[in-house]
């Protein structure tokens, strides 16, 4: 089923000389890289010789007390291990142009499934979630190939009823989208003007009434849906069986609508349920019998469509024959709406999206980022067992009991996606099956198939694991933003969720999905080093806290940590200090940000230092303790 679609793209392809997409390496942010490199390794050098011989002679000599020269040793030596690891992203940056208009017709079009989670009606409203479902069904994309799930981990009859209205509204708002060519296609995000949009208007006067006509039946919807959400039942349910509705279009509108599936898992008390890679899986199969697209689109439910074109964007990568048979998923990155003017708390991950996942993808690709991924579905399953010759028990054993399921693996696109609910009937039943607690019991989803349960970080060690087979990944960064979200705007919220990404990234560091040990055999040592980074880099709290509170000790009591301003060694040190803020400067305004950007970058680090990174370590090692 998965290769259906890449042979029809392959076979189109090949009668045509022009890419889909061109690849562009920085070569002068290559060569600046690799001198930074060079020479701050050559000062670490001199630094650690001085740092062996000063220890040594104190050791020896006993003029001074050995253990604040030996905990700053430490502290050195873990941000420099930490510094290592961080330049595998700077080895071989590269940025990605695409050509949509030379994709073929949307007849040859893969299809693509929509895949939304939430879990908390009260932390993620249902007007908020439900902007997100419109803004998906309002994609550039052939309405009979787009398939859109929510998956409603709160079994909230309020998110049910929500999804009821927007798709009364989606009727309205997907067409007007189509006939005036409107770039905005968050509902929200237009009419409140959060983003500037210029239409293609055949007619203004007829626009303009068109236009108020659609703002006032959002204004509608938007009250319908904030009114049950104040209700009494808008809370998250935390044992209920598992509920699979799918949304027909029963409308004399001519425009056909993409299918809309509304998912609540089966969930007790007394069964693990996994989080958000537990939704997921529960989607991966119910999907499969519904749509079975090859190509997923996964979103978190704050996370709107900004670009209607992120599809066919995507698709450039995906059906390029160069490439398509190892490429695993698309990832973009994720822009946000509520940043303040000077972004005091770095919340736009500006390093993330813009330096270290650009180096990813000069290696093999950039880590799944939780959200705004074009993810082909094959590369979630064990390929292996993928076989025409296997047994059944074999295929049961790993994907579970499901005969519908096992059977979807080889099938491609289920094509009945037409509107009539009765076609469906046959698969409802089976698909509530699917969703429910028991299903994954004695199977391989969560370890060996579908996003792993390993940490609460499941792009990430999904994103390992997946790497670490043939596959490779790409990153692409549009210039208008292919989808905007909601971050945190302060310091507790900020905290919090550091903590939870250290928590995570950190469990798999202690593990034995350690990059540094179960990658360098099976992906390029630069890219185990990325991955490394990411879930080791916070150990780096143990660096500042010693360097927070020795050197001020150490003054008081007249113990000298640090060469002398006569001694030639203070210009190593002056001089790491140095090359290591020019290059962190010098990487941000290439980036088109702020000198102001370098101060907040840096206070926030300290500050995550201290408390997230100390408290989500702590955390990890605990759980590894049991």
């Amino acid at each position: 089923m998965f290769r259906v679609w890449t042979t029809m793209a392959l076979q189109m392809m090949n009668s045509s000389s022009h890419p889909l997409h061109l690849c562009h390496l920085k070569k002068s942010t290559l060569i600046i890289n690799r001198l930074y490199i060079l020479f701050h390794s050559i000062a670490l050098i001199l630094l650690f010789s001085f740092r062996i011989s000063s220890i040594l002679t104190l050791f020896h000599s006993k003029n001074q007390p050995f253990i604040p020269h030996l905990l700053i040793f430490i502290s050195e030596l873990t941000l420099s291990f930490i510094w290592i690891l961080s330049q595998s992203f700077l080895w071989r940056p590269v940025t990605r142009t695409v050509f949509p208009e030379r994709l073929p017709g949307d007849d040859q079009l893969p299809p693509i499934d929509v895949f939304i989670c939430t879990a908390d009606p009260r932390a993620e409203p249902p007007l908020g979630v439900m902007n997100t479902v419109i803004s998906a069904m309002a994609l550039n994309y052939p309405a009979e190939k787009l398939s859109v799930y929510l998956s409603d981990d709160g079994g909230c009859p309020v998110t049910l009823e929500a999804m009821r209205e927007a798709l009364k509204f989606a009727k309205m708002w997907v067409p007007f989208c189509n006939k005036y060519g409107v770039k905005t296609i968050c509902p929200e995000a237009y009419f409140t003007g959060r983003e500037v949009d210029d239409e293609v208007m055949v007619d203004s006067l007829e626009f303009g009434a068109e236009q108020r006509r659609i703002k006032e039946e959002y204004e509608s919807f938007a009250l319908k849906v904030t009114k049950i959400s104040e209700s009494g039942s808008c809370i998250s349910n935390k044992d209920h069986s598992p509920v699979v509705e799918v949304m027909v279009d029963e409308g004399t509108n001519d425009e056909r609508m993409p299918l809309l599936v509304y998912v609540s898992r089966e969930k007790r008390p007394s069964h693990p349920h996994h989080f958000k890679a537990g939704a997921l899986n529960a989607l991966l199969r119910v999907s499969s019998l519904l749509s079975n697209s090859p190509y997923i689109l996964g979103l978190d439910c704050d996370m709107y469509c900004n670009d209607k074109n992120s599809a066919r964007q995507a698709m450039c990568f995906h059906l390029d024959p160069n490439i398509s048979p190892s490429l695993a998923f698309v990832q973009f990155p994720q822009t946000f709406h509520n940043i303040s003017k000077h972004d005091i708390y770095e919340s736009t991950l500006r390093c993330l999206f813009t330096t270290l996942w650009s180096g990813m993808d000069g290696i093999k690709g950039p880590c799944l980022s939780g959200t705004c991924y074009y993810l082909k579905r094959e590369a979630l399953y064990e390929l292996p067992l993928i076989q025409e010759d296997i047994n059944l028990k074999e295929l049961k054993q790993c994907f579970g009991s499901s005969n519908e399921f096992i059977r979807s693996l080889y099938n491609k696109y289920n094509a009945k996606l037409d509107n009539e609910k009765d076609l469906f009937d046959e698969s409802l039943q089976e698909t509530k099956h699917l969703a429910s607690c028991e299903y994954e019991y004695g199977t391989k989803w969560g370890n060996e198939v579908g996003f792993r349960y390993f940490s609460v970080t499941e792009d990430f060690i999904t994103s390992i694991t997946i790497h670490c087979k043939h596959w490779f990944s790409v990153y692409y960064m549009p210039s208008r933003p292919s989808f905007m979200g909601s971050c945190t705007t302060n310091l507790n919220d900020l905290l919090i969720q550091g903590t939870r990404w250290t928590a995570g990234l950190m469990e798999v560091g202690l593990s034995r999905f350690c990059p540094l040990i179960y990658g360098p055999s099976r992906m390029p040592i630069l890219q185990s080093f990325c991955y490394a980074w990411m879930a080791l880099c916070h150990i780096g709290f143990i660096s500042l806290w010693i360097l927070a509170t020795i050197p001020p000790l150490s003054l008081l009591n007249d113990i000298t940590v640090y060469p002398k301003v006569t001694n030639p060694f203070f210009l190593v040190f002056l001089y790491v200090f140095v090359l290591s803020n020019l290059q962190h400067m010098r990487e941000i305004h290439s980036t088109g940000a702020s000198l102001l950007t370098w101060k907040h970058e840096q206070r926030v680090w300290m500050m995550k230092a201290i408390t997230s990174y100390l408290y989500g370590s702590t955390h990890a090692v605990m759980e590894n303790l049991g």
